[in-house]
């Protein structure tokens, strides 16, 4: 992801000569890269592959030291692990590599763009991280950086910069104008804790005001904002909605995640299961997210879900049997065990009421004395659709994949290998290895 980890620092842009073209710049700016100046950062290609991540950690190495209250809003374990420097450093490439080609980016910018409105992102934090990101440019390939390198970026980056700022600008305005709807944040409590297996609790967030709140689509997400004590700042992350909208609190359900090898332990879902009792407040986001279902659409759909990736899932689900019985719907999940297993409670219930419902859930591990074969799950072993081609390949149907990388990767290839169109399958990456 480009920016998506900086929300609303308090921060005034500093001059800085190599970012003068856009400091002062707003949303009805329009840059445009002169033929040159294209050329020119594709010409850095090669540099990026070499040493994109090596500029985007010295990007944020700087960016921390100058701006330290910054550590309020990154994500910390991300930077330990040094997953967001190797995101950033694919996405400067990614650009570079379609900056003839802006239409490549639809897709990214939509993406990124509801990241940026969950956290909060403003117009005029984005000239805080272009300073920051040419300067490691310059600092990290000296010489290489002449001026025609660094002038060239400078209006890359403000082009990029004014795409997204304009994207967020109206999603922030659909916002304020949707009923119940906020922009920033707004104070929520815990008003509720349910425990969904072993690693899975549902909270039920209630705003403080008791306001209405908006509807969401299903497959959207909050962000929600946390102190971490151990760290002494503000974390925010994204969790997915796991309910319908009923317009009194939204239901969030976040697994533990515990510290496992290199792997540190998901400090916000640590402070949630353990820290925050019922009353506790929080930060909360409106909620955004392009991974939507299509709740117009009756043809069939098929929900694949790896772990705690069901929980978009289930509010998509849930939507589908509230509208009515016509739509066929294959839920397919995939969990290490029964212990694991959440939501199998409710997902027995939504099958018991509705015939056009059917399941195939995949238990990694089972224990023969707890499990039983067709009421808990239906197959021993890592999820495999080639076992179920006939119940989830049919006519005009559409694929909605979360969950770990590896498993969408591997779903998504299946689907294809079964004669699955690409257009047909949408995916969301849920979590990261640190979280």
């Amino acid at each position: 992801m480009l920016f998506h980890k900086l929300v609303r620092p308090r921060l005034v842009p500093q001059a800085f000569p190599l970012v003068r073209a856009y400091t002062t710049t707003t949303t009805t700016t329009k840059t445009k890269l002169t033929p040159q100046q294209i050329q020119i950062v594709k010409s850095t290609i090669p540099a990026l592959q070499d040493h994109g991540i090596a500029i985007t950690t010295r990007f944020y190495e700087r960016l921390l030291q100058q701006h330290p209250e910054l550590k309020n809003i990154f994500n910390t374990a991300h930077q330990a692990t040094g997953e967001q420097p190797a995101a950033l450093a694919h996405a400067v490439w990614a650009y570079a590599t379609n900056i003839e080609n802006p239409a490549a980016l639809k897709t990214a910018i939509s993406r990124i763009g509801h990241k940026h409105a969950s956290l909060g992102i403003t117009a005029d934090q984005y000239p805080i991280v272009g300073e920051g990101l040419l300067s490691a440019i310059k600092e990290v390939l000296g010489k290489a950086a002449d001026d025609r390198i660094l002038d060239a970026w400078t209006a890359a980056y403000q082009q990029l910069a004014e795409c997204f700022i304009e994207f967020e600008s109206d999603l922030y305005r659909q916002a304020e104008a949707t009923p119940g709807g906020w922009k920033g944040w707004r104070k929520f409590f815990i008003s509720k804790k349910v425990h969904e297996g072993e690693e899975i609790i549902s909270f039920y967030l209630t705003p403080i005001d008791r306001a209405a709140l908006p509807a969401y689509k299903p497959g959207q997400f909050v962000s929600v904002k946390c102190f971490v004590p151990e760290l002494g700042v503000y974390q925010p992350r994204q969790y997915s909605l796991s309910d319908v909208p009923n317009g009194e609190y939204f239901q969030i359900s976040v697994k533990r995640e515990s510290s496992l090898g290199q792997k540190p332990a998901g400090r916000i879902s640590n402070v949630l299961h353990e820290a925050l009792p019922v009353g506790a407040e929080l930060d909360v986001s409106m909620p955004f997210g392009d991974f939507v279902l299509d709740i117009n659409a009756t043809t069939p759909v098929v929900l694949l879900s790896g772990g705690v990736g069901l929980t978009p899932m289930m509010s998509m689900l849930q939507t589908i049997v509230a509208r009515g019985k016509l739509r066929r719907v294959v839920f397919v999940h995939a969990v290490r065990n029964g212990r694991v297993h959440a939501m199998k409670g409710r997902l027995a219930r939504i099958l018991s009421e509705n015939p056009q419902v059917h399941r195939a859930v995949f238990y990694e591990e089972v224990n023969g004395t707890r499990d039983k074969q067709g009421v808990d799950y239906d197959f021993e072993g890592r999820a495999d659709l080639h076992k179920i081609k006939d119940t989830v390949v049919l006519p005009d149907t559409d694929y909605y994949i979360c969950g770990p990388k590896l498993f969408m990767d591997a779903q998504s290839q299946s689907l294809k290998e079964m004669g699955v169109a690409e257009d047909r399958i949408h995916m969301e990456v849920f979590g990261s290895p640190s979280e």
